[in-house]
């Protein structure tokens, strides 16, 4: 834990693990100190960046209240990593992995707005329905159902990686081996429960004249009816977040199958780092919301990703009391993507991306003073450094495997 922070106002305390905290996530991390419905104290991780309401790479506690805006938009974002028995040599040329992210491009749907043309079949669907009643009319919609085994886009990826050692040489002084990785979430779907509830939220804190430091952390009370409705409903987009994973890294392994037939997928990992859960913290039980981070328990396996061109981490839980059992959910932004784009190079993007399979840089949609620039959002400059981020919680985890991208298909 880097420092504690308490200030007059303050109902609890600041413990971070983020060295060089912006301001912007300080004041956030600062208000949620002073929230009412908020126990024990708030948890930064070391990829901690201003969010919406409350910081990406945070993590809080309540007893009796869920704050939607704490979740988060993209409900059950997360990450899923298959180790295959395939050695890396394998994958040595650019043109093979080439060949391999464009027969990817062509089975997923990749990028924002972008989905199948045909509504996908999924029993989640009519388990929700039948058990909702009225409340199905808001979801699933068809729209969930196109969207479902699709990437989306922002920082969202499909990634083939080889493992090293800690020291950047072969896997466990081993021989290198092949693994396949995925970052995406609930889509639409959890964007549209999240600001659906924000404003019950919202109208209830204000009917009730509940103080508020910032209104986007308006609260609900789990025992009340809404906020059994936002847990059903969280859940249901955590499972199809979960299952939208799922079904991409089974067409990611079946076209890597096409190339390599006798490849053995060793194991399968599979993490949400935007949810909330009911768990013990101080001998209490708590609502944990973890916003932009991943649950670190007693030998629980996790996956922290770097950015698109950086390294990744397989990682094992110590289970630290003080982070609520929680670490970074990845390298964490240092630049806005309006920043990043108005500001950064192409040439020095490109040298940050030698030797990784990628889609080039298109032309940025809006970011204001960026727009009509390219879009760099997403280079691994606008990241925190994925070494300083995983040197600072080694309090919180271990580090079991290093991954290198050797090819990056971005949203």
């Amino acid at each position: 834990m880097k420092w504690e922070k308490f200030e007059e106002g303050c109902r609890i305390p600041v413990k971070s693990w983020c060295g060089n905290s912006e301001d912007g996530a300080v004041r956030q991390a600062l208000d949620l100190a002073k929230h009412t419905a908020l126990v024990h104290h708030v948890a930064l991780m070391p990829d901690a960046h201003q969010g919406y309401g409350m910081p990406i790479g945070g993590v809080v506690a309540s007893v009796d209240a869920v704050i939607p805006a704490a979740v988060g938009v993209d409900i059950g974002c997360g990450m899923v990593a298959a180790e295959t028995d395939i050695p890396a040599e394998y994958f040595a040329g650019m043109s093979f992995r080439r060949e391999f992210q464009m027969k990817l491009k062509e089975r997923i749907p990749v990028g924002e707005g972008v989905s199948h043309r045909e509504m996908q079949v999924w029993d989640g669907f009519e388990e929700y329905t039948a058990n909702n009643g009225t409340r199905s009319d808001l979801w699933p919609l068809k729209i969930d159902r196109l969207n479902l085994g699709t990437l989306g886009g922002g920082n969202h990826f499909i990634e083939l990686q080889k493992s090293t050692d800690l020291n950047g040489s072969a896997d466990h002084g081993g021989e290198s081996k092949v693994w396949l990785m995925i970052h995406s979430g609930s889509r639409n779907l959890g964007k549209r429960i999240e600001e659906y509830y924000h404003r019950i939220a919202l109208s209830s804190c204000t009917h009730f004249r509940v103080p508020l430091v910032n209104p986007d952390l308006a609260f609900l009370q789990i025992s009340e009816e809404a906020g059994k409705n936002y847990f059903t409903d969280m859940i249901f987009a955590l499972r199809y977040a979960n299952e939208n994973r799922r079904r991409m890294m089974e067409v990611v392994k079946k076209t890597f199958a096409e190339f390599f037939p006798e490849a053995n997928f060793v194991r399968t990992i599979d993490i949400h780092h935007n949810y909330a859960a009911f768990e013990e913290h101080f001998g209490q039980k708590v609502c944990v919301h973890r916003k932009g981070a991943t649950s670190a328990k007693p030998g629980e396996i996790g996956i922290i990703p770097g950015s698109m061109g950086t390294a990744s981490y397989i990682v094992r839980g110590l289970g630290n009391p003080d982070s609520f059992m929680s670490c970074s959910h990845g390298a964490g932004r240092r630049m806005s993507r309006s920043a990043a784009s108005a500001n950064l190079s192409v040439e020095e993007c490109d040298r940050a991306m030698e030797g990784i399979v990628f889609e080039r840089w298109h032309k940025c949609k809006g970011f204001g003073k960026a727009k009509g620039k390219l879009d760099l959002s997403e280079a691994p400059q606008a990241y925190k450094d994925i070494e300083d981020v995983i040197a600072s919680e080694r309090d919180l985890v271990e580090p079991l495997v290093r991954l290198v991208p050797l090819a990056s298909l971005k949203g």
